[in-house]
């Protein structure tokens, strides 16, 4: 009995050290427990009723919605700091060339193939066909005028890109960053790291001191905020659970499972890439990201898990900072491969639902159109479902139809 004892005893500190050491396993905890307790309040099990539920939720969501303010309070300057600092560390011009000659590519590439593979997958098990007649009718007659988004056509899109690609420059850095236009906000960070890798030392040294002060007290609000990171996750999963319920993830489960196997073809594809460009073996590659990966998760938010991902690539993977600061807020910011395959697989989706004609134009059009909404989105929750609206009627389905996805769009968000 004793010997038991002492080993339950030393269990429990094992644990305790597991927890108090690795944040990976605290996420974990908050998830299921979130989970958990999300499938017990939600009204589909009928303990408590939907107005109770949904204001349990909102309560719930309170530590994970401070979390995000905090971050993303503090993700502007990060990134403007970070891309500019990362490209005074590539030390000339050459060297960020050499940098960016890959790095934008490989963004561009491997977002067009994550939405071909959305669009290959969703075309080949057809969920769409698994909706039923009663459910769609149900759903689309609760859509509400905030689900229901006018866009332009396919003519709109074409007439009006000359000016998006002038508006890409921003005219007013104040503007861009009230608006979070984060595209933007890259490019003008871009631009002064430039300007001050090709002044005189002497004259851009204060700007350089005074943008290593502004990352340091970034990163010193967000070490604050990652305190809170585990309850966050918590709450968050919590709300998250009750607002879907077990109904809605059943009823879409096909819809659900389609694009989940599309992002696991997506990743590993990147752990292809990871394992025959750097010769880093994937399972070793995805436990020392695994932190970046389960806040990422638990957030929706690349951007929120930013400090995260430089840490990870750094410490874990042995990234050089020069690196890892250009690469990973130019990441954050506009390579949108899972956002990007899940707007593809959406639209198919929904195109089967109505039983819409498509030609191959429609599709070329499809992908360029999501290539470019998904790599000029915020990273932040929610976002996708919004573009996803803004390019639905160039195909020519009704965006009404978003009231079908909505009910699964945070699961499928996170994933």
């Amino acid at each position: 009995m004793h010997l038991n004892n002492l080993y339950m005893e030393d269990l429990y500190h094992r644990i305790h050290h597991l927890i108090q050491k690795y944040l990976w396993v605290k996420i974990i905890i908050g998830m299921v427990l979130g989970i958990v307790l999300g499938i017990i309040i939600s009204p589909s099990i009928g303990i408590f009723s939907e107005p109770l539920s949904m204001v349990l939720a909102a309560w719930f969501a309170i530590p994970g919605r401070i979390f995000l303010a905090l971050i993303q309070m503090m993700v502007l300057p990060l990134v403007v700091s970070s891309i500019i600092l990362g490209i005074l560390s590539g030390e000339n011009v050459s060297n960020l060339q050499k940098a960016g000659s890959f790095t934008l590519p490989f963004f561009i590439v491997t977002t067009a193939i994550a939405v071909i593979i959305g669009i290959s997958i969703t075309h080949m098990v057809k969920p769409g066909q698994y909706v039923s007649f009663n459910k769609k009718s149900q759903i689309i007659e609760k859509t509400t005028p905030s689900t229901s988004i006018k866009t332009g056509n396919e003519k709109d899109f074409i007439e009006k890109m000359p000016d998006t690609i002038v508006n890409l420059i921003p005219k007013n850095p104040l503007s861009i960053m009230i608006n979070r236009s984060m595209l933007q906000v890259v490019i003008y960070a871009f631009l002064i790291g430039i300007a001050l890798l090709v002044m005189p030392s002497n004259n851009a040294k204060p700007l350089i001191n005074w943008f290593n002060s502004l990352q340091e007290v970034s990163l010193t609000i967000i070490g604050w905020a990652m305190h809170l990171a585990p309850i966050a996750v918590f709450g968050l999963m919590t709300q998250v659970t009750i607002e879907t319920g077990i109904d809605g993830l059943i009823g879409m489960s096909a819809y659900v499972g389609t694009v989940l196997s599309g992002i696991a073809m997506l990743m590993v594809l990147y752990a292809g890439v990871v394992w025959i460009g750097a010769g880093l073996h994937p399972w070793k590659f995805f436990l020392s990201i695994r932190n970046a990966l389960l806040l990422a998760f638990s957030t929706s938010s690349s951007a929120v898990v930013m400090p995260l991902s430089m840490k990870s690539a750094e410490e874990n993977l042995g990234v050089r900072k020069s690196i890892s600061k250009f690469v990973i807020p130019l990441g954050a910011t506009i390579n949108m491969g899972g956002t990007a395959l899940y707007q593809g697989a959406a639209a198919i989706f929904l195109i089967q639902v109505f039983n819409i004609d498509i030609t191959i134009t429609d599709i070329a059009f499809l992908i360029v159109t999501v290539v470019g909404a998904s790599v000029g989105s915020p990273a932040s929750p929610g976002v996708g479902i919004v573009i996803l609206a803004s390019i639905l009627s160039g195909i020519g389905v009704p965006p009404q139809g978003i009231a079908l996805i909505i009910s699964v769009d945070r699961i499928l968000d996170m994933a």
